[in-house]
């Protein structure tokens, strides 16, 4: 099948979220004839984002916009210069640093790149919904860090595992979902059901690549 636009996401949580939250943001992704707006594709965890993908996708038919979304985890400037190695002989001007609101580039087939959460710090998805957070909701979010970074010494010292530091984000978001109603919402059902607001500066500036990459 063809598509002119095509968005590559790490994983299956990406690949729910951000059609829910371009929705939120009063986009429609999927018309009644399941038309999307843009065709969405896992890659499969970033080991998986590799030249030869990118080549593949960049040659399919009908492509004209390819963009990619993928998580800083610790390092954002590492992971920029991974991705910008991949492209840069098809794309040879590709700038040496991401842009602060994202990379949109010319070319024969338009190209985007957004770095989980902001193109600037550390973190993930997890990390980029907590600018989603209610305003009446950080008090209860301060009390589920708090939760985790005890949770993680008690589980060390009883069990000698517990989650990795670059997976805190994952465990405070979870935690905190844990205690809304109803609990243990799903990162997509939290935004479909507004618990996770689409409303922050943090967010419009990710809408505003979006909306500029894809034309819609």
């Amino acid at each position: 099948m063809i598509y002119e636009k095509v968005l590559l996401v790490e994983g299956d949580d990406e690949k729910w979220v951000i059609p829910q939250f371009v929705e939120a943001n009063g986009i429609i992704w999927e018309d009644k004839k399941k038309r999307r707006i843009v065709e969405i594709k896992p890659f499969d965890g970033i080991n998986k984002l590799n030249k030869k993908l990118l080549n593949t996708e960049l040659q399919a038919s009908g492509l004209r916009i390819l963009g990619i979304i993928l998580d800083a985890d610790d390092c954002p400037t590492n992971r920029w210069q991974s991705i910008r190695n991949c492209l840069i002989e098809i794309y040879p001007d590709i700038p040496e640093h991401i842009p602060a609101t994202g990379l949109i580039h010319p070319g024969e087939i338009k190209l985007g790149i957004w770095i989980m959460p902001d193109n600037k710090e550390r973190g993930m998805l997890e990390t980029f919904l907590q600018f989603l957070l209610p305003e009446g909701g950080k008090k209860l979010w301060q009390f589920s860090e708090n939760c985790c970074q005890q949770a993680k010494v008690i589980q060390a010292k009883e069990q000698g595992d517990c989650f990795k530091d670059c997976h805190s984000d994952k465990a405070k978001i979870h935690t905190w979902l844990a205690w809304q109603n109803p609990p243990g919402l799903q990162l997509h059902q939290a935004v479909i059901k507004r618990i996770l607001s689409s409303d922050s500066p943090q967010a419009a500036v990710f809408m505003q690549w979006f909306k500029d990459l894809f034309e819609v």
